[in-house]
Protein backbone atom coordinates (compact mmCIF):
# COMPACT_ATOMS: atom_id res chain seq x y z
CA UNK A 1 0.00 0.00 0.00
CA UNK A 2 1.07 3.79 -0.57
CA UNK A 3 -0.44 7.37 0.65
CA UNK A 4 -1.93 9.34 -1.90
CA UNK A 5 -1.34 12.69 -1.36
CA UNK A 6 -5.33 13.29 0.63
CA UNK A 7 -3.54 10.73 3.15
CA UNK A 8 -5.72 8.01 2.30
CA UNK A 9 -3.97 4.76 1.55
CA UNK A 10 -4.10 3.92 -1.74
CA UNK A 11 -3.24 -0.23 -3.05
CA UNK A 12 -0.22 -0.13 -5.41
CA UNK A 13 -0.36 -0.58 -9.12
CA UNK A 14 0.77 -4.35 -9.77
CA UNK A 15 0.16 -7.14 -12.01
CA UNK A 16 0.01 -10.82 -10.85
CA UNK A 17 -0.03 -13.91 -12.93
CA UNK A 18 -2.79 -16.81 -11.80
CA UNK A 19 -2.33 -19.42 -14.79
CA UNK A 20 -0.63 -19.64 -17.92
CA UNK A 21 -2.02 -22.05 -21.07
CA UNK A 22 0.92 -22.35 -23.69
CA UNK A 23 1.75 -18.53 -24.57
CA UNK A 24 -2.15 -17.42 -22.63
CA UNK A 25 -2.28 -15.88 -19.06
CA UNK A 26 -5.11 -14.84 -16.67
CA UNK A 27 -4.25 -12.67 -13.47
CA UNK A 28 -5.16 -9.57 -11.44
CA UNK A 29 -4.21 -5.53 -12.43
CA UNK A 30 -4.39 -3.81 -9.04
CA UNK A 31 -5.00 -0.46 -9.42
CA UNK A 32 -6.09 2.70 -7.42
CA UNK A 33 -10.00 2.30 -8.08
CA UNK A 34 -10.01 -1.68 -8.41
CA UNK A 35 -8.64 -4.95 -10.21
CA UNK A 36 -8.95 -5.63 -13.73
CA UNK A 37 -9.21 -9.13 -14.61
CA UNK A 38 -7.28 -10.47 -17.53
CA UNK A 39 -7.21 -10.84 -20.39
CA UNK A 40 -9.70 -7.92 -19.93
CA UNK A 41 -11.44 -5.89 -22.89
CA UNK A 42 -12.13 -2.20 -22.16
CA UNK A 43 -15.02 -0.88 -23.68
CA UNK A 44 -14.47 3.02 -25.33
CA UNK A 45 -15.61 5.83 -23.14
CA UNK A 46 -14.40 8.53 -26.29
CA UNK A 47 -16.14 11.70 -24.37
CA UNK A 48 -16.69 10.30 -20.93
CA UNK A 49 -19.09 7.61 -21.59
CA UNK A 50 -19.62 4.38 -22.94
CA UNK A 51 -21.89 5.44 -26.29
CA UNK A 52 -25.64 4.16 -26.29
CA UNK A 53 -24.79 2.50 -22.48
CA UNK A 54 -25.57 3.23 -18.93
CA UNK A 55 -22.54 2.86 -16.84
CA UNK A 56 -24.13 0.35 -14.60
CA UNK A 57 -24.75 -1.57 -17.81
CA UNK A 58 -21.28 -1.55 -18.35
CA UNK A 59 -20.42 -2.82 -15.41
CA UNK A 60 -22.90 -5.39 -14.80
CA UNK A 61 -21.84 -6.89 -18.28
CA UNK A 62 -18.66 -7.60 -16.21
CA UNK A 63 -16.30 -4.70 -17.41
CA UNK A 64 -13.80 -3.77 -14.82
CA UNK A 65 -12.30 -0.91 -17.02
CA UNK A 66 -13.02 1.35 -19.60
CA UNK A 67 -11.45 3.89 -21.70
CA UNK A 68 -10.79 7.37 -22.34
CA UNK A 69 -9.74 9.52 -24.50
CA UNK A 70 -6.93 12.17 -24.20
CA UNK A 71 -7.41 14.35 -27.14
CA UNK A 72 -11.26 14.36 -26.89
CA UNK A 73 -11.43 15.55 -23.14
CA UNK A 74 -8.74 17.94 -23.53
CA UNK A 75 -10.68 19.69 -25.94
CA UNK A 76 -14.21 19.32 -24.18
CA UNK A 77 -15.01 19.50 -21.46
CA UNK A 78 -10.68 20.48 -20.86
CA UNK A 79 -9.01 18.31 -18.21
CA UNK A 80 -8.46 21.48 -15.54
CA UNK A 81 -12.64 21.50 -15.75
CA UNK A 82 -12.80 17.83 -15.22
CA UNK A 83 -10.43 17.65 -12.25
CA UNK A 84 -11.96 20.91 -10.69
CA UNK A 85 -15.22 18.58 -10.65
CA UNK A 86 -13.88 15.60 -9.19
CA UNK A 87 -11.90 13.48 -11.51
CA UNK A 88 -13.05 11.33 -14.46
CA UNK A 89 -14.18 8.60 -12.17
CA UNK A 90 -16.90 11.05 -10.67
CA UNK A 91 -17.56 13.18 -13.59
CA UNK A 92 -18.90 10.15 -15.89
CA UNK A 93 -20.03 8.15 -12.68
CA UNK A 94 -17.60 5.43 -12.77
CA UNK A 95 -15.94 4.68 -9.81
CA UNK A 96 -13.42 1.76 -11.45
CA UNK A 97 -10.90 1.89 -13.27
CA UNK A 98 -10.29 3.50 -16.22
CA UNK A 99 -7.51 3.85 -18.68
CA UNK A 100 -6.87 6.67 -21.22
CA UNK A 101 -4.44 6.73 -24.08
CA UNK A 102 -2.45 9.48 -24.49
CA UNK A 103 -3.69 11.26 -27.92
CA UNK A 104 -1.07 9.60 -30.23
CA UNK A 105 -3.50 7.67 -32.21
CA UNK A 106 -5.19 11.16 -33.45
CA UNK A 107 -2.02 12.13 -34.61
CA UNK A 108 -2.54 9.74 -37.33
CA UNK A 109 -6.32 9.72 -37.66
CA UNK A 110 -6.32 13.72 -37.70
CA UNK A 111 -3.09 13.96 -39.92
CA UNK A 112 -4.19 16.76 -42.01
CA UNK A 113 -4.48 19.20 -39.01
CA UNK A 114 -1.30 18.68 -36.73
CA UNK A 115 2.55 19.24 -37.18
CA UNK A 116 4.54 17.07 -35.55
CA UNK A 117 8.22 18.09 -34.34
CA UNK A 118 10.58 16.81 -31.48
CA UNK A 119 8.73 18.87 -28.90
CA UNK A 120 5.60 17.21 -29.53
CA UNK A 121 2.64 18.23 -31.68
CA UNK A 122 0.54 21.15 -32.68
CA UNK A 123 -2.79 20.70 -34.17
CA UNK A 124 -6.17 22.31 -34.86
CA UNK A 125 -8.90 21.10 -32.63
CA UNK A 126 -11.85 19.67 -35.14
CA UNK A 127 -14.28 21.06 -33.39
CA UNK A 128 -13.62 25.25 -33.86
CA UNK A 129 -10.33 25.28 -35.36
CA UNK A 130 -8.57 26.52 -32.28
CA UNK A 131 -4.91 25.80 -31.87
CA UNK A 132 -3.51 23.37 -29.04
CA UNK A 133 0.04 21.99 -28.51
CA UNK A 134 0.53 18.54 -27.20
CA UNK A 135 4.02 17.42 -25.57
CA UNK A 136 4.80 14.02 -23.85
CA UNK A 137 4.91 16.45 -20.67
CA UNK A 138 1.11 17.75 -21.39
CA UNK A 139 -0.09 14.25 -22.14
CA UNK A 140 0.48 13.18 -18.91
CA UNK A 141 -0.14 16.08 -16.75
CA UNK A 142 -3.67 16.19 -19.03
CA UNK A 143 -4.16 11.98 -18.00
CA UNK A 144 -3.12 13.19 -14.05
CA UNK A 145 -5.83 15.60 -13.82
CA UNK A 146 -8.24 13.43 -15.25
CA UNK A 147 -7.40 10.87 -12.76
CA UNK A 148 -6.52 7.73 -15.05
CA UNK A 149 -5.48 4.61 -12.87
CA UNK A 150 -3.22 3.61 -16.19
CA UNK A 151 -1.77 6.48 -18.35
CA UNK A 152 0.29 6.25 -21.84
CA UNK A 153 2.80 7.26 -23.02
CA UNK A 154 2.32 9.94 -25.89
CA UNK A 155 3.82 7.94 -29.15
CA UNK A 156 3.62 8.58 -33.04
CA UNK A 157 0.96 6.05 -34.32
CA UNK A 158 2.34 5.65 -38.61
CA UNK A 159 -0.34 4.32 -41.24
CA UNK A 160 0.80 1.18 -43.02
CA UNK A 161 1.99 0.19 -45.70
CA UNK A 162 4.66 3.00 -44.83
CA UNK A 163 8.50 2.86 -46.18
CA UNK A 164 10.89 1.50 -43.10
CA UNK A 165 12.41 4.46 -43.04
CA UNK A 166 9.35 6.20 -41.49
CA UNK A 167 8.44 3.66 -39.82
CA UNK A 168 11.91 3.98 -37.78
CA UNK A 169 11.57 7.66 -37.34
CA UNK A 170 8.24 7.53 -35.56
CA UNK A 171 9.52 4.65 -33.36
CA UNK A 172 13.08 6.73 -32.01
CA UNK A 173 10.76 9.52 -31.83
CA UNK A 174 8.61 7.65 -30.12
CA UNK A 175 11.28 5.89 -27.83
CA UNK A 176 12.29 10.20 -26.72
CA UNK A 177 9.14 10.98 -26.36
CA UNK A 178 8.32 7.40 -24.07
CA UNK A 179 11.46 8.86 -21.68
CA UNK A 180 9.85 12.26 -21.25
CA UNK A 181 6.61 10.56 -20.32
CA UNK A 182 8.12 8.50 -17.42
CA UNK A 183 9.81 11.77 -16.28
CA UNK A 184 6.71 13.41 -16.19
CA UNK A 185 4.37 10.74 -14.75
CA UNK A 186 6.83 10.30 -11.42
CA UNK A 187 5.34 8.36 -9.18
CA UNK A 188 1.52 8.44 -8.80
CA UNK A 189 -0.02 6.11 -6.01
CA UNK A 190 -1.73 3.19 -7.25
CA UNK A 191 -1.72 4.95 -10.74
CA UNK A 192 0.68 3.09 -13.55
CA UNK A 193 1.81 4.32 -16.68
CA UNK A 194 2.11 1.94 -19.62
CA UNK A 195 5.17 2.26 -23.08
CA UNK A 196 4.24 1.34 -26.12
CA UNK A 197 5.86 -0.52 -28.61
CA UNK A 198 6.28 0.82 -32.37
CA UNK A 199 7.90 -0.40 -35.44
CA UNK A 200 4.72 -0.83 -38.35
CA UNK A 201 5.50 -4.29 -39.54
CA UNK A 202 9.13 -4.29 -39.14
CA UNK A 203 10.44 -6.91 -36.74
CA UNK A 204 13.21 -5.53 -36.01
CA UNK A 205 12.05 -2.50 -35.39
CA UNK A 206 9.66 -4.01 -32.96
CA UNK A 207 12.10 -5.63 -31.19
CA UNK A 208 14.31 -2.63 -30.86
CA UNK A 209 11.36 -0.50 -29.58
CA UNK A 210 9.92 -3.07 -27.16
CA UNK A 211 13.52 -3.71 -25.75
CA UNK A 212 14.48 -0.18 -25.18
CA UNK A 213 11.14 0.70 -23.66
CA UNK A 214 11.54 -2.68 -21.19
CA UNK A 215 15.52 -0.58 -20.51
CA UNK A 216 13.24 2.62 -19.67
CA UNK A 217 11.19 0.97 -17.58
CA UNK A 218 7.11 1.27 -17.08
CA UNK A 219 4.14 -0.51 -15.57
CA UNK A 220 2.95 -2.28 -18.42
CA UNK A 221 3.30 -2.60 -22.42
CA UNK A 222 1.51 -2.00 -24.75
CA UNK A 223 1.44 -2.89 -28.80
CA UNK A 224 0.22 0.14 -30.71
CA UNK A 225 -0.07 0.72 -34.36
CA UNK A 226 -1.56 -2.06 -35.54
CA UNK A 227 -5.07 -2.90 -36.56
CA UNK A 228 -5.00 0.36 -38.85
CA UNK A 229 -5.95 -1.45 -41.99
CA UNK A 230 -3.04 -4.16 -42.22
CA UNK A 231 -4.21 -8.02 -42.56
CA UNK A 232 -4.64 -10.07 -39.69
CA UNK A 233 -1.75 -12.23 -40.38
CA UNK A 234 0.55 -9.11 -40.42
CA UNK A 235 -0.98 -8.22 -36.81
CA UNK A 236 -0.63 -11.35 -35.02
CA UNK A 237 3.04 -11.79 -37.25
CA UNK A 238 4.07 -8.59 -34.71
CA UNK A 239 2.35 -9.79 -32.04
CA UNK A 240 4.71 -13.39 -32.36
CA UNK A 241 7.63 -11.17 -32.79
CA UNK A 242 6.93 -8.53 -29.65
CA UNK A 243 5.17 -10.40 -26.97
CA UNK A 244 8.13 -12.91 -26.14
CA UNK A 245 10.15 -9.96 -25.52
CA UNK A 246 7.73 -7.94 -23.15
CA UNK A 247 8.71 -9.24 -19.49
CA UNK A 248 6.30 -11.72 -17.96
CA UNK A 249 5.25 -9.73 -14.66
CA UNK A 250 3.96 -6.63 -16.54
CA UNK A 251 0.49 -6.34 -18.50
CA UNK A 252 0.70 -6.31 -22.17
CA UNK A 253 -2.24 -4.13 -23.98
CA UNK A 254 -2.96 -4.47 -27.46
CA UNK A 255 -4.13 -1.45 -28.65
CA UNK A 256 -7.24 -1.04 -30.72
CA UNK A 257 -7.78 -4.49 -31.49
CA UNK A 258 -10.55 -5.72 -32.49
CA UNK A 259 -13.02 -8.03 -33.82
CA UNK A 260 -13.80 -11.52 -31.56
CA UNK A 261 -11.24 -13.66 -33.48
CA UNK A 262 -8.38 -11.13 -33.22
CA UNK A 263 -9.21 -11.38 -29.46
CA UNK A 264 -9.33 -15.17 -29.67
CA UNK A 265 -5.54 -15.10 -31.74
CA UNK A 266 -4.30 -12.61 -29.31
CA UNK A 267 -4.71 -13.53 -26.47
CA UNK A 268 -3.58 -16.93 -27.34
CA UNK A 269 -0.24 -15.16 -28.33
CA UNK A 270 0.02 -13.83 -24.45
CA UNK A 271 -2.26 -10.29 -24.71
CA UNK A 272 -3.65 -9.31 -21.37
CA UNK A 273 -6.11 -5.93 -22.58
CA UNK A 274 -7.96 -4.81 -25.49
CA UNK A 275 -9.73 -2.18 -26.44
CA UNK A 276 -11.72 -1.07 -29.50
CA UNK A 277 -14.56 1.08 -30.66
CA UNK A 278 -16.15 -2.10 -32.81
CA UNK A 279 -18.61 -3.10 -30.81
CA UNK A 280 -20.66 -0.43 -29.85
CA UNK A 281 -20.16 1.12 -33.37
CA UNK A 282 -21.27 -2.01 -34.79
CA UNK A 283 -24.16 -1.45 -32.34
CA UNK A 284 -25.29 1.86 -33.50
CA UNK A 285 -24.98 0.50 -37.11
CA UNK A 286 -27.08 -2.49 -36.85
CA UNK A 287 -24.87 -5.02 -36.50
CA UNK A 288 -25.22 -7.24 -33.81
CA UNK A 289 -22.09 -10.03 -32.86
CA UNK A 290 -23.34 -13.10 -31.37
CA UNK A 291 -22.03 -16.69 -30.63
CA UNK A 292 -23.07 -17.74 -33.81
CA UNK A 293 -21.50 -14.85 -36.04
CA UNK A 294 -22.35 -11.76 -36.80
CA UNK A 295 -26.38 -10.84 -38.43
CA UNK A 296 -26.50 -7.61 -39.99
CA UNK A 297 -30.27 -6.30 -38.68
CA UNK A 298 -31.04 -4.13 -41.82
CA UNK A 299 -31.75 -7.29 -43.70
CA UNK A 300 -34.98 -7.29 -44.88
CA UNK A 301 -34.71 -11.03 -44.43
CA UNK A 302 -35.36 -10.26 -40.20
CA UNK A 303 -38.84 -8.04 -40.81
CA UNK A 304 -40.80 -11.37 -39.71
CA UNK A 305 -38.29 -13.36 -37.75
CA UNK A 306 -39.43 -13.88 -34.22
CA UNK A 307 -36.18 -15.39 -32.86
CA UNK A 308 -34.42 -13.52 -30.20
CA UNK A 309 -30.53 -12.64 -31.67
CA UNK A 310 -29.45 -15.25 -28.99
CA UNK A 311 -32.30 -17.01 -26.55
CA UNK A 312 -29.05 -18.98 -24.11
CA UNK A 313 -28.00 -15.73 -23.64
CA UNK A 314 -28.13 -13.87 -20.15
CA UNK A 315 -28.09 -10.72 -21.77
CA UNK A 316 -31.49 -9.17 -21.81
CA UNK A 317 -31.04 -7.49 -25.28
CA UNK A 318 -29.97 -10.78 -26.59
CA UNK A 319 -32.87 -12.75 -25.33
CA UNK A 320 -36.04 -10.62 -25.09
CA UNK A 321 -36.43 -9.25 -28.28
CA UNK A 322 -37.24 -10.60 -31.51
CA UNK A 323 -35.24 -9.86 -34.52
CA UNK A 324 -37.93 -8.57 -36.50
CA UNK A 325 -38.39 -5.72 -33.62
CA UNK A 326 -34.70 -5.20 -33.68
CA UNK A 327 -35.08 -4.81 -37.75
CA UNK A 328 -37.64 -2.73 -37.17
CA UNK A 329 -35.94 -0.36 -35.31
CA UNK A 330 -32.98 0.09 -36.89
CA UNK A 331 -34.41 0.85 -39.87
CA UNK A 332 -36.35 3.30 -38.55
CA UNK A 333 -33.30 4.88 -37.32
CA UNK A 334 -34.52 4.56 -33.33
CA UNK A 335 -32.45 4.92 -30.64
CA UNK A 336 -33.67 1.90 -28.51
CA UNK A 337 -32.20 0.08 -31.34
CA UNK A 338 -28.72 1.63 -31.17
CA UNK A 339 -29.16 0.52 -27.21
CA UNK A 340 -29.38 -2.75 -27.36
CA UNK A 341 -27.61 -3.65 -30.11
CA UNK A 342 -25.07 -1.87 -28.05
CA UNK A 343 -25.66 -3.69 -25.45
CA UNK A 344 -25.73 -6.66 -26.70
CA UNK A 345 -22.27 -6.66 -28.25
CA UNK A 346 -20.80 -5.38 -25.11
CA UNK A 347 -22.37 -8.55 -23.45
CA UNK A 348 -20.86 -10.72 -25.88
CA UNK A 349 -17.45 -9.19 -25.53
CA UNK A 350 -17.63 -9.85 -22.26
CA UNK A 351 -18.76 -13.59 -22.55
CA UNK A 352 -15.83 -14.02 -24.64
CA UNK A 353 -13.57 -12.81 -22.40
CA UNK A 354 -14.76 -14.73 -19.16
CA UNK A 355 -14.77 -17.70 -21.60
CA UNK A 356 -11.15 -17.42 -21.87
CA UNK A 357 -9.84 -16.56 -18.32
CA UNK A 358 -11.84 -19.82 -17.43
CA UNK A 359 -10.64 -21.86 -20.27
CA UNK A 360 -7.21 -20.68 -19.55
CA UNK A 361 -7.19 -21.44 -15.79
CA UNK A 362 -8.19 -25.08 -16.87
CA UNK A 363 -5.66 -25.44 -19.68
CA UNK A 364 -8.15 -25.72 -22.20
CA UNK A 365 -7.99 -22.43 -24.23
CA UNK A 366 -7.42 -24.15 -27.32
CA UNK A 367 -10.38 -26.18 -27.00
CA UNK A 368 -12.50 -22.89 -26.31
CA UNK A 369 -11.11 -20.95 -29.22
CA UNK A 370 -11.97 -24.18 -31.73
CA UNK A 371 -15.43 -24.39 -30.55
CA UNK A 372 -15.64 -20.74 -30.73
CA UNK A 373 -15.01 -20.42 -33.95
CA UNK A 374 -16.73 -23.59 -34.82
CA UNK A 375 -20.13 -21.51 -33.76
CA UNK A 376 -19.27 -18.35 -36.01
CA UNK A 377 -18.74 -20.44 -38.74
CA UNK A 378 -21.59 -22.57 -38.42
CA UNK A 379 -23.74 -19.26 -37.90
CA UNK A 380 -27.59 -19.72 -38.35
CA UNK A 381 -27.76 -23.48 -38.46
CA UNK A 382 -26.57 -23.38 -34.95
CA UNK A 383 -29.06 -21.14 -33.67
Amino acid sequence: MTSAGNGVAQPAFAFATSAIDGRARTGLITTAHGQIRTPAFMPVGTAATVKAMYPAQVKQLGADVVLGNTYHLMLRPGAERVARLGGLHQFMNWPHPILTDSGGFQLMSLSKLRKITEKGVTFQSHIDGARYELTPERSIEIQGLLGADIQMQLDECVRMPCAREEADRAMQLSLRWAERSKAAFGALPGQGLFGIVQGADVPELRVESARKLIDIGFHGYAVGGLAVGEPQDVMLAMLDVVTPILPADRPRYLMGVGTPDDLVESVRRGVDMFDCVMPTRAGRHGLAYTRHGKVNLKNARHAEDTRPLDEASPCEASSAWSRAYLHHLVKSGEILGMMLLTWNNLAYYQELMAGMRAAIAAGRLDDFIAETKDGWARGEAAA
